[in-house]
């Protein structure tokens, strides 16, 4: 009797210098940052080598379910679907009958669960060889926690190349930003013939809005903006693209509307496929006769104003990118008297939204502009900035902002 009980006692020592070691080469594996390949021949050695158990499936879930380990076993694993077959193990269960044909070829099911999630299923055949049951549920939750740790591991792996990843994107995203507002024109004039101010707020790193002033030489200016359907990362490059293909059409072709319209048109078609497409206002201005001509592609309308009377410039056409072809083009023409203040503006200004989910709308754009009219641009545009931010309150912005004022003295 006291041998058997010293026997016993010494299996039991066994068992837990086993468990021990192996749980300590399975957590020096993980602190040395061993790949999953090596943690995997580690718990493969430990279960098949150490328990004597030489048939078993270790599924995993990363982004899917994948068969992570399988030994033994002849069957097709790769197309299962394994929140059918075992999704409703929550415990360690011993496989009675079934009519799965994956469950038959095997006696216990060991699941393995992080934060109420599941992670990983062991499927373990040979159990009847171990002949006592308790020992054999002992082994299985041994199994299960070595399994817990390795995908755990597994799982931190992939986060941390997740955030690898994202920080790569947002290191990415930071150059991008940069380039971009390299695109906007640094230096916008304020002298006696015109006060040209605008401020942009994207609503990401990178956004779909873009503004720009363009000398022609001989008292010739272009004013424009547009916006790029979408937001992100996409709706930048594009942008970006459009913004090139405007410039070199500015630096090598003698401006007329007409054929600069239907060539972005073109150019925005063969770019975005179909999928993207830009609204756009460009104004052409001669400071000498004070003659502006425009077209106003599906733009948000920019409006003249001397503090009093109003006119939103609305002449025009599609936007581009739209059809292959641009159905009509109408040129506006205006003459500007002294001292009449330009506001060119994209639609995340008319279309932010407070906490009771009302617009702050064009009306409202034009009423502050003429209520504080004879500020210099610079201040106009931050103090438009200021009333957006007091409209949305906490309120995160729902889409790219740009100002764009000019005032002809």
């Amino acid at each position: 009797m006291r041998e058997e009980v010293v026997r016993s006692l010494e299996s039991q020592i066994e068992l837990k210098d086993f468990k021990l070691n192996s749980l300590l080469d399975i957590t020096t594996a993980v602190n040395l940052n061993k790949d999953v390949a090596e943690l995997t021949r580690l718990f493969e050695f430990i279960v098949r080598e150490q328990l004597g158990y030489d048939k078993f499936v270790f599924f995993n879930k990363q982004d899917a379910w994948t068969c992570l380990l399988r030994v033994g076993y002849k069957g097709k694993v790769n197309n299962i679907d394994v929140d059918r077959e075992l999704g409703r193990f929550l415990e360690i269960t011993e496989i009675e009958s079934s009519q799965s044909d994956l469950l038959m070829d095997f006696d216990v099911i060991v699941p393995v669960s992080h934060k109420g999630r599941s992670l990983a299923y062991i499927l373990i055949a040979g159990i009847e060889r171990k002949g006592n049951i308790a020992k054999t549920l002992n082994y299985m939750s041994f199994i299960q926690t070595l399994a817990n740790i390795i995908v755990v591991a597994i799982e931190n792996k992939r986060m941390a190349q997740v955030d690898i990843k994202q920080e790569r994107l947002k290191k990415e995203l930071e150059v991008a930003s940069v380039m971009q507002k390299m695109l906007f024109p640094a230096d916008l004039p304020t002298n006696n013939k015109m006060d040209i101010s605008a401020m942009y707020k994207p609503r990401h790193e990178v956004g779909g809005d873009y503004y720009d002033f363009i000398p022609l030489g001989d008292d010739q200016y272009i004013i424009c903006i547009a916006d790029v359907s979408g937001k992100g990362v996409s709706a930048a490059m594009l942008m970006a693209n459009f913004q090139a293909t405007l410039r070199a059409l500015f630096q090598y072709k003698k401006f007329e509307m007409q054929s600069l319209m239907e060539e972005l048109n073109e150019k925005v078609m063969s770019s975005a496929k179909g999928e993207k497409f830009i609204t756009f206002f460009v104004a052409h201005y001669d400071a000498v006769s004070r003659k502006m001509s425009y077209v106003n592609a599906g733009h948000n309308h920019p409006f003249l104003t001397n503090g009093k009377t109003v006119k939103d410039l609305d002449q025009g056409t599609i936007g581009l990118g739209m059809l292959d072809e641009l159905p009509f083009i109408n040129i506006g023409e205006v003459v500007l008297s002294p001292n009449t203040t330009m506001v060119l503006y994209t639609d995340g200004v008319v279309e932010l939204e407070n906490e009771s989910e009302e617009f702050f709308g064009s009306e409202r754009l034009v009423k502050l502009v003429n209520n504080y009219y004879p500020l210099g641009m610079n201040d106009m545009n931050s103090l438009i900035f200021s009333k957006l931010d007091e409209w949305k309150g906490k309120l995160d912005l729902v889409d790219d902002t740009a100002i764009f004022s000019c005032r002809f003295f």
